[in-house]
């Protein structure tokens, strides 16, 4: 699964307006000035950031007076002596923090693509006041008071459906910030919040620590017999880089699989990049994150119940679709027993495969293990299919994959171009800019293409904005895709797995959702719940092996020649290939994940017990098969300690819609413009202008069932259920039951 944690950061700030300064906090500055970059909006196209004169040093005087020039800000509308109205409360709030919108939208991403001492100081430092200041607008009682009163006259003020809608969002952004609590408990959120950001902040800088630093060395080019001279070479420039001379280096994902598993066929070199993945976090060393995970999730638990809620993960929910825990586990242990079942047979595949293997060579034969899943799955998915990944990389050439697939099918699709441009500045030199043209050909967007992985890059694939679209102050979105493709030896190409392309395709749906952001207030720039987020994303992968697509960009990168009709046909067809394996690896994750905010904070494990409760709770879930861990072990699963807490199940509750829009698609020409304009009408652009509960029913005039999920998961064998989709527009409002 993909996700995009800049743009889930974005969105969290966004929930309780833009951080700002607390009360009892004196900033170094109160005006920044005027040659620091951040003064002003930038001069360049689109107000694209100036990055050759951003500096690190100019980060905090822009913090510091941003905070203090909206704190001014604020304080103006909670003491204006006037009658509360929406254009000098709602409508002023819109309006403020513009010095530290521009300097956080920079600083956050710069962190997530390519983060250096500084920038880690930085955040260190920064955090706990981004939290206090944040408290300080959601819990200003005379704010509040002036938002509550035209919210309880909100049917006479006779608004339009995107004003009334913004002034309900912000006073159910207020109330969930606890402004309606008492001043004590007030007291007590503000010291939670701060506590959280320090320990968030701490656990992301562990993760990337934990990453470089468990990189696997590999003493001899025969260990790594499997890869492609390319990859060999790769990780030898990687032990150079460590003056490790003479040695290799397999530097290790994110996630618990690591992809050359796939290809060594060294199992005792298998083995141990699968431990040194598994054991990130939980080493006893320097970055270890079990006594951070223990104390957050029973903070979180803490402020729920504060907030009156019974958990952690009910709190959450209450402003999702899903509404609360009880519909997140309906589906997530509706697909679960089936989920492992496809994983055992496809098991059984596998380790028939090793008996033969080893029968042939005339030694005893093994248990098939976590390390051995990707290396003999390729080799069953060559055996039924009779392709492997080797024989498709050298048709996904990176650059004609972006500009002849991703881009292509947006062209066709929704009719907008896009012009490389090299005039604008850089914040990386292995970036690429582009102007992207409306189907009118005005200016729509300007896109930066961050495809390689890096040691000061965070792991996954994410999208970031720039700038958001609004049309209260007129901007256009200036938005970012990321990627952690291994960068190649200078002068070779850069060649995709099947993966890596689906993933370019996955993370263009989320820019697709900013260049068509269409909204009244900034609010609304692609603020959508968690578990919408990801459904336009995982729509626009269905274009990646469209044949219309895929014919006009899988060419050979040497001779040019299309792929051939055989191979893509068994691309085809293998796409249901192993995902027992992908469902299982992923549910394991996402019950883990409500599992860990689905108890009150007494009934919590400490640093000690954190590994014992993931094993129990991957048993308690029938999600304990050794040969599939969970995509993300606790201690370095980084969406739970961002925006994703009690809600990583959002991409399978996506996926809903998602599968039902594309079955729509099919059934209704597929790739024409009539299909990308009704996409985006009623899907991109409302952001959350219109309650994402509507956004599917809207598009396809019904409501999405399950069927279609169970199908394209090749679990249709799945347990008889309710063959209903999420709740159409489950808020806050339908979630009373789980109120204490």
């Amino acid at each position: 699964m993909k996700h995009p944690l800049a743009l889930a950061v974005a969105l969290a700030l966004a929930t309780v307006a833009t951080p700002v300064l607390a009360k009892d906090a004196t900033p170094t500055a109160t005006t920044v000035n005027k040659a620091n970059p951040f003064s002003a909006d930038s001069p360049l196209p689109l107000n694209y950031p100036q990055f050759d004169k951003i500096h690190d040093s100019d980060f905090a005087p822009a913090f510091d007076a941003g905070m203090a020039e909206q704190l001014k800000e604020i304080d103006a509308i909670a003491n204006n002596a006037d009658e509360p109205t929406f254009e000098n409360t709602i409508v002023a709030m819109e309006k403020t923090g513009q010095t530290l919108n521009r300097a956080t939208n920079v600083f956050f991403n710069l962190v997530g693509t390519d983060k250096n001492d500084a920038r880690d100081k930085l955040q260190t430092d920064y955090a706990p006041k981004f939290s206090e200041h944040g408290d300080a607008i959601s819990l200003n009682p005379k704010l509040f008071a002036r938002i509550k009163a035209l919210y309880d006259k909100r049917t006479t003020l006779k608004l339009d459906a995107a004003d009334l809608r913004l002034l309900e969002r912000r006073y159910d952004d207020f109330v969930r910030a606890g402004a309606a609590l008492s001043e004590a408990q007030k007291v007590r959120i503000r010291e939670i919040n701060t506590e959280m950001s320090k320990l968030g902040t701490q656990f992301t800088q562990n993760v990337l620590a934990e990453v470089n630093d468990s990189a696997v060395v590999v003493d001899s080019r025969d260990e790594l017999k499997g890869l492609s001279d390319e990859q060999i070479n790769a990780a030898a420039e990687a032990a150079k880089a460590r003056k490790l001379e003479g040695k290799y280096v397999l530097a290790l994902l994110n996630t618990t699989g690591q992809p050359v598993e796939s290809q060594l066929e060294n199992r005792a070199l298998r083995e141990r990049l699968h431990k040194a993945s598994v054991n990130r976090g939980s080493r006893g060393n320097a970055w270890d994150n079990t006594a951070i995970v223990s104390k957050v999730v029973k903070l979180r638990a803490e402020r729920a119940k504060l907030m009156g809620f019974d958990t952690a993960a009910n709190f959450v929910l209450a402003d999702e679709t899903a509404a609360n825990q009880d519909n997140v586990n309906k589906m997530l242990r509706q697909l679960a027993p089936a989920a492992v079942a496809n994983a055992k047979r496809e098991a059984a595949d596998l380790q028939a495969m090793i008996d033969a293997e080893q029968k042939a060579k005339g030694q005893p034969t093994f248990k098939l293990e976590p390390w051995d899943w990707a290396y003999y799955s390729e080799k069953v998915r060559q055996a039924k299919y009779n392709f492997d990944e080797s024989q498709l990389k050298p048709y996904f050439e990176m650059k004609n994959v972006l500009e002849n697939g991703v881009f292509f099918a947006a062209n066709k699709l929704y009719g907008i171009s896009f012009k490389e441009r090299t005039d604008l500045p850089k914040y990386h030199p292995y970036t690429w800019i582009y102007d992207v043209l409306d189907k009118d050909g005005k200016p729509l967007s300007i896109f930066i293409f961050d495809p390689y992985a890096r040691e000061s890059k965070r792991g996954g694939a994410w999208m970031n904005t720039y700038v958001g679209q609004s049309a209260l102050d007129g901007r256009k979105p200036v938005v970012a895709n990321h990627l952690n493709i291994p960068k190649p030896s200078a002068g070779k190409p850069t060649l995709m797995t099947w993966d890596e392309v689906t993933t370019a395709f996955h993370e263009f749906g989320h820019a697709l959702h900013g260049f068509f952001s269409d909204v009244k207030y900034p609010y609304f720039t692609m603020n959508v719940p968690r578990d919408f987020v990801e459904y336009p994303s995982q729509v626009n992968e269905m274009w990646a092996d469209w044949p219309e697509i895929l014919a006009n960009y899988a060419k050979h990168h040497e001779t040019g020649a299309p792929m051939p009709k055989e191979l893509l046909d068994k691309v085809l067809a293998a796409s249901k290939f192993n995902q027992g394996f992908a469902t299982t690896e992923y549910l394991g994750a996402a019950m883990l994940d409500q599992r860990w905010h689905q108890l009150p904070a007494d009934q919590l494990p400490d640093a000690s017990g954190v590994m014992a409760f993931e094993a129990a709770a991957l048993k308690a879930d029938g999600l304990d098969y050794a040969p599939v861990p969970p995509r993300y072990r606790t201690p370095y699963f980084s969406h739970i300690m961002g925006g994703y807490a009690a809600g990583y199940y959002a991409y399978i509750w996506s996926e809903v819609l998602d599968a039902n829009t594309v079955q729509f698609i099919k059934q209704h020409g597929g790739l024409t413009r009539e299909n990308g304009d009704r996409m985006r009408q009623y899907v991109l652009a409302p952001g959350g202008q219109i309650a994402a509960g509507k956004l599917f029913p809207n598009f396809a005039g019904y409501e999405a069932k399950i069927g279609p999920l169970l199908e394209k998961r090749g679990l249709a064998e799945a347990p008889k259920a309710d063959d209903s989709a999420p709740p159409a527009d489950a808020g806050p409002a339908q979630d009373k039951a789980k109120q204490k």
